[in-house]
């Protein structure tokens, strides 16, 4: 079902404009090289198959997980050598998956066959190319970006693989409940959703050879036989051993489940919270959905009652970036325990919304003269700095100076609780008031 030219193409509909540098490689058959950077099953080795396709090249591909060195010296010695036939000269499209696995000396092997246009090179990342990619090999390439498939995308491939002859040829028919789920478990990605319906048109045939022996057994006449093989939402589910968690991402109950998670893990019950965690993953939330939300809560329920839990939370959420899923589940429950057993604390949202909505309602105040700006010739003789203290030159770290202005002057934003870790910062807060506020 792979694409053969870019109007077959599903989905990044920002490189197919009329014009684009990627229509023009094509169509226009100019050499140069591509960077494609973006999640798994979203196009890349498309792509890189109708730049080969047609542009009339030949096609070479090499994974960066088992590719050296020796490998791809032989594939641009090779396309050297077609390059200078005497009749027939053949320009070669090297392919590289997974390019950011390749060592720097790997991607330095690839820079003479692309400086001196011997490949057409296009390589594939997952990762963000400009930690990843040597920037010789950056800076000669053509960077796209590739953007997840929206469900729509998604349910016209099914369409297409349904009915086309290169895929179910019009003899499957995919149940509603079940192309749900199957938009749910695809998350974005073309090539997993077409693998589940293929494993489940698997299931639905045998099921239907099945139904049409039983009745020819029992004299079913050609009109009684069963049509078309039904994948329904059962098949679906045997077929890729996952049960269909039954709510819908965009409606009430994706907010629902979401916020059962976040209230489950600001009450402490952690086990409630790993529930909500596995319903969202099997209904197929988009996983950075999740750890964005659990960045929120590990500052808006825990806060100061345990500071750590934030880094654990953006720990998790940068997991998931680096890995996806299904393995990044793990990240995200040790972070939802991590949460869920924290000492809790809201002292900190509640401070800044306080902070907040005073500003709003025109509490500003000017800057106290002596904390504004003294870096620059004048200053002193308007008053600027001149009376500072430097806290650092007391012993206590702490000078009793004003910082905030006049109309806010004494405020206490910041209310710690006595639990967790916070009880300490309780302590310290109120021997700093004292101090701060202990003028002469």
């Amino acid at each position: 079902m792979r694409p053969r030219s870019l109007d077959e193409l599903v989905g990044q509909q920002h490189l197919l404009a009329p014009g684009s540098p990627l229509r023009r490689l094509v169509e226009g058959d100019q050499p140069m090289s591509l960077l494609l950077w973006g999640p798994p099953g979203t196009g890349k080795t498309t792509i890189a198959a109708v730049v080969s396709h047609q542009t009339n090249r030949k096609f070479v591909e090499l994974s960066a997980v088992t590719a050296g060195v020796k490998d791809v010296r032989q594939v641009i010695d090779g396309a050297r050598r077609d390059l200078s036939r005497a009749s027939g000269a053949v320009e070669t499209v090297l392919f590289i998956d997974e390019v950011h696995r390749f060592t720097k000396a790997q991607q330095d092997a690839l820079l003479p066959g692309v400086e001196n246009r011997w490949v057409t090179l296009v390589a594939a990342t997952t990762e963000n190319p400009f930690f990843s990619v040597i920037s010789p090999l950056l800076s000669r390439s053509l960077l796209l970006t590739l953007e997840s498939l929206t469900d729509d995308d998604i349910s016209l491939l099914l369409d297409r693989a349904l009915s086309d002859e290169r895929g179910l040829n019009g003899e499957f028919e995919l149940a509603q409940d079940a192309r749900d789920h199957l938009l749910r478990m695809a998350g974005g990605d073309a090539r997993r959703a077409l693998t589940y319906l293929e494993a489940a048109a698997g299931g639905a045939r045998a099921k239907h050879d099945q139904a049409v022996k039983y009745e020819q057994a029992t004299d079913g006449t050609p009109d009684e036989l069963p049509g078309r093989a039904v994948i329904d939402l059962v098949t679906l589910e045997t077929a890729v051993d996952r049960a269909a968690v039954r709510y819908d991402r965009a409606g009430d109950q994706h907010y629902d489940v979401a916020s059962a998670l976040i209230k489950s893990i600001r009450g402490s019950d952690v086990d409630a919270s790993m529930h909500y965690l596995a319903r969202m993953i099997e209904a197929g939330e988009d996983p950075r959905f999740i750890a964005r939300r659990l960045v929120i809560s590990a500052s808006e329920d825990i806060g100061m009652g345990d500071p750590t839990a934030l880094g654990v939370a953006v720990a998790a959420a940068e997991a998931v970036q680096l890995i996806g899923m299904p393995e990044a589940r793990i990240n995200l429950a040790q972070a939802v325990v991590a949460l869920a057993l924290a000492p809790k604390s809201n002292a900190v949202i509640v401070a800044v919304d306080a902070a907040i909505a005073d500003v709003k309602a025109g509490k500003v105040g000017p800057v106290p003269p002596h904390l504004r700006d003294a870096h620059y010739a004048g200053a002193k003789k308007i008053g600027h700095g001149s009376s500072y203290e430097y806290s650092h030159n007391d012993p206590r770290g702490v000078v009793p100076q004003q910082y905030a202005p006049d109309v806010i002057d004494g405020t206490d934003y910041y209310k710690p609780t006595r639990r967790g870790g916070e009880a300490a910062y309780a302590d310290r807060v109120a021997a700093i008031r004292k101090i701060l506020r202990d003028r002469k």
